[in-house]
């Protein structure tokens, strides 16, 4: 979905990852984690009068400073708003993953779907004759204007092209011969375990899906790709897309989704891609209404997820990145959030469950999403990951450490992971925006990868600049919901995002 973005921002991690897996210095204040994530934790007193949190802990309304290390080449500048809840206290919870069975399947198809008309996407996405032509005749467009690499596949390590548009004409004129003049669509029940034939004449064979469903809805408000995936347990997956109209794109290439904080207060080599301005123009629809077709749907689900704050999306087509040029329309991305006692679940970019290594037989458990895409014409796309089924409190009014030692962890830790970084680059310069307390799910996936515990986190949302001899790009973190530091705000210990320990 972020496709350019994300990967050269899975780059910036993943260096600062090697820089930080040198030996652990002795007066570290990283704690062994593993078994010791999930346990209990003491109750504080009860303090003299109810003072809000952010005077219990000593927390400012906005937090600045600039540290330099590695000679220059690292530079931690922080310029944040300290966000904290309107709350008193804060409770640990358990948490587990909610039971996945048809109930939970139509709770979120009837949220979504009213008076729809489900068929399987097999049968509903078959190419006719018609079909075939269209894209025969695209890509003869595509030869006659000299591009012989319309989708970008480059040349392999002989330097030949990896895209043979010649060849792929012929394959499409072989294809439309044995292609049906019309579809015939199977109209189905979203649900687990249908049945669809696969390939051609001899070589059909009969197919169940046993732990996923794709599907197509079509509804008043337009046709959308439907599917459940439940391959990966205990994660559970539900996406809704809205099917572009046939004649704005060439089916065969790129198109996506794709959410703006990525772009926003972003420059490549000096140049910006897209700015605010240019995604307004492209809206006619308020926030306001946005918002209120997304809260209509959601709250339809019953699962306490209230809106926690928002982005705007564009639907992009091509592979070069996102310009004014490839931009087809706009829309707004909310993200929802549970809170609990008044604390919300922090959201963050990361989805969790990722694996200690490549090696791992563990199978990991992703943190709980809700994201909806609001544009002109309604819903354009909706994920939903790993609904929770919030338990017994675990501790009451647990007691946190005060702002001011959380921040002392938060910049030692931001030198030592990241000590080694000049090895990879010239320099580095994080740009901290925001800093918020909330809660976050930790987890013990060699116990158990389904449940876990909701504990208070501090995170600390920005972004970085990369300066090299012949490339740069910046990103001053004003749109960002990147976490570059979890910490938890219990017993300090720093919390690997992407593991969700």
């Amino acid at each position: 979905m972020r496709k350019k973005y994300i990967s050269v921002i899975a780059a910036g991690l993943c260096v600062a990852m090697f820089a930080g897996c040198q030996e652990t210095p002795k007066d570290s204040i990283v704690k062994q984690k593993g078994a010791d994530s999930i346990k209990s934790y003491e109750s504080a007193e009860e303090p003299e009068t109810d003072s809000p949190l952010r005077e219990l802990l000593g927390a400012p309304e906005h937090y600045s400073n600039k540290a330099s290390y590695e000679g220059g080449g690292l530079v931690i500048e922080t310029d944040a708003d300290v966000i904290l809840p309107e709350a008193n206290s804060i409770n640990t919870y358990a948490v587990s993953a909610r039971e996945v069975n048809q109930e939970m399947i139509d709770t979120v198809t009837n949220a979504f779907f009213e008076g729809a008309k489900f068929y399987s996407a097999v049968s509903y996405k078959e190419w006719t004759k018609e079909d075939y032509e269209n894209q025969i005749a695209i890509l003869k467009k595509y030869k006659s204007e000299g591009n012989l690499d319309p989708y970008e596949f480059g040349t392999d390590e002989n330097g030949q092209p990896q895209f043979d548009i010649d060849e792929e004409i012929a394959r499409n004129e072989e294809r439309k011969q044995e292609a049906p003049d019309k579809i015939s669509p199977v109209e189905v029940k979203p649900s687990f375990g249908l049945e669809y034939v696969s390939g051609k004449g001899e070589e059909q064979t009969k197919e169940v899906d046993e732990d996923s469903f794709y599907g197509v809805a079509e509804t008043e408000q337009g046709i959308y790709d439907y599917s459940v995936k439940y391959g990966l347990a205990p994660d559970i997956v539900f996406s809704i897309t809205k099917n572009p109209q046939k004649d704005t794109i060439d089916p065969q290439e790129f198109s996506d989704w794709l959410d703006t904080s990525f772009t926003l207060g972003y420059k490549e080599d000096g140049k910006v891609s897209l700015t605010e301005d240019d995604i307004k123009g492209m809206l006619g629809i308020s926030m306001e209404e946005a918002q209120k077709a997304a809260e209509e749907k959601v709250q339809k689900l019953g699962w306490g997820f209230e809106v926690d704050n928002w982005d705007y999306a564009v639907f992009h087509h091509g592979e070069g990145g996102v310009s004014k040029d490839n931009i087809l329309k706009a829309g707004y991305l909310f993200h929802f959030t549970r809170k609990i006692d008044g604390v919300p679940i922090t959201y963050t970019d990361s989805y969790g469950g990722a694996l200690e290594d490549m090696d791992s037989t563990l199978k990991p458990w992703s943190y709980e999403r809700c994201e909806v895409i609001v544009g002109d014409d309604g819903i354009e796309e909706v994920e939903i990951y790993n609904p929770y089924e919030v338990g017994q409190m675990q501790t009451e009014n647990v007691k946190l450490m005060d702002f001011d030692s959380i921040i002392k962890i938060y910049e030692q830790m931001m030198e030592v992971s990241n000590a080694d970084i000049t090895k990879y680059e010239k320099n580095r310069t994080y740009h901290i925006r925001k800093i918020v307390l909330g809660y976050s799910r930790i987890y013990d996936p060699t116990t158990k990868n389904d449940s876990g515990l909701l504990v208070p986190v501090w995170d600390f949302f920005g972004a970085f600049d990369v300066e090299e001899d012949d490339y740069s790009y910046k990103n001053n973190g004003e749109y960002s919901n990147s976490s570059y530091m979890t910490i938890n705000a219990i017993d300090g210990t720093v919390i690997d995002r992407e593991l969700g320990y």
